[in-house]
């Protein structure tokens, strides 16, 4: 059996540390293998241990919640041997960066686990999606991560002053979240992300075409992920990577490079979202209205903002959005939350009726 010394100085270079070690403490007991979960697919796991890493089934750990199945970067504690070897138990998570499904039932999808940087991939081949930034960001807030914007292709932006303003429209649309300028092609600006990810475990995240797998190879400093040109029409890829894979960075830490994701759905992101949107919080506190949906109320501060200059319409725009997207997910799941958005939609509908009523009496 290998020695819980043996363990935590092959599994270190993964994030194993003494937090996790007493976590896997009862399983130790039972004679089973501390590991990390480095890929997933069709039921079985590739598992890094102080044994090397070994390919185990998940069938004894498949509950009926879709969000407690293992996942790439899961520590997990394994048969010490036998064939076939069985992944018996995850330990408990960190964070974990989840987004809806597609499902009618309104499942949550586990993305990456216990994960301490979400670096969003932005390509600046095409238009920037200032929209699809924020709702990236809100998952990441979300999820108990540190969110990192990183615009790559930078070399395919020659100008500095467009650059720059490339840069200061993603800044305002990120408060409090770091936005880097890469060219992995040229390796230009990989240092400051270098330093950035070099401690704990980064997932990497972002839609295909956005330069995803040519990051990961130059932060890996080897061509560990397959990479191929995005289309010339629209600047997207095609799904090179198919699975989320957890690999070893030389500097330190370790990076989980995903899939490029299309549908980016809010899971239960209410936090997430009031943190991309700070500002605007932050202005609705003085509201006249506690609940003030910065519509037609008196008094709003929110919409003072927006007449004033102070605040771009289409960050308040974009925050409806997602506000009125992450109340619909939760309601489908929460019969308290169903009600009170019918009781917020009937007393909106009367006010519209009201309203209504009131300028056809002026107009007569």
């Amino acid at each position: 059996m290998t020695s819980t010394s043996a363990a935590s100085t092959a599994l270190a270079p993964y994030g194993w540390d003494e937090t996790w070690a007493d976590a896997f403490a009862p399983h130790a007991a039972d004679g089973l293998l501390p590991g990390r979960v480095v890929r997933v697919d069709r039921g079985q796991c590739d598992v890094v241990t102080a044994d090397g890493t070994v390919r185990a089934d998940t069938e004894f750990v498949v509950p009926r919640d879709p969000m407690k199945v293992v996942c790439t970067g899961d520590w997990v504690a394994v048969d010490p041997g036998g064939d076939p070897r069985y992944v018996r138990a995850y330990l408990p998570r960190r964070t974990a960066f989840v987004r809806s499904t597609s499902s009618k039932r309104s499942d949550g999808q586990i993305l990456a686990a216990n994960v301490d940087h979400a670096v969003v991939a932005v390509s600046l081949a095409v238009d920037l999606d200032l929209g699809r930034i924020e709702r990236f960001l809100a998952l990441a807030w979300e999820s108990g991560a540190q969110p990192v914007v990183v615009l790559t292709k930078a070399d395919l932006v020659p100008d500095p002053v467009t650059l720059a303003h490339l840069v200061q429209d993603v800044e305002t649309s990120a408060p409090g979240v770091p936005v880097l300028t890469v060219s992995a092609l040229h390796g230009e600006g990989l240092d400051v992300l270098v330093a950035l990810v070099g401690s704990g475990t980064s997932v990497l995240l972002g839609q295909s075409g956005a330069g995803k797998s040519t990051l990961a190879n130059a932060l890996v400093g080897a061509d560990v992920m397959d990479v191929r040109a995005a289309r010339d029409v629209d600047g997207k890829g095609r799904h090179t990577t198919t699975t989320r894979n957890l690999l070893a960075l030389p500097s330190g830490g370790v990076l989980i490079d995903t899939p490029g994701l299309r549908g980016v759905g809010l899971f239960d992101a209410e936090g997430g979202v009031g943190q991309v949107f700070s500002e605007i919080e932050e202005l609705a506190e003085r509201c006249r209205f506690h609940d003030c949906a910065h519509a037609t109320e008196p008094d709003c501060a929110v919409r003072s903002a927006v007449e004033s200059g102070e605040l771009p319409h289409r960050r308040l725009e974009s925050y409806r959005k997602l506000v009125r997207e992450n109340q619909w997910i939760v309601a489908k799941t929460d019969a308290r939350v169903r009600a009170e958005l019918r009781r917020d939609w009937k007393r909106k509908g009367a006010e519209g009726r009201a309203a209504m009523e009131i300028k056809r009496g002026r107009r007569m």
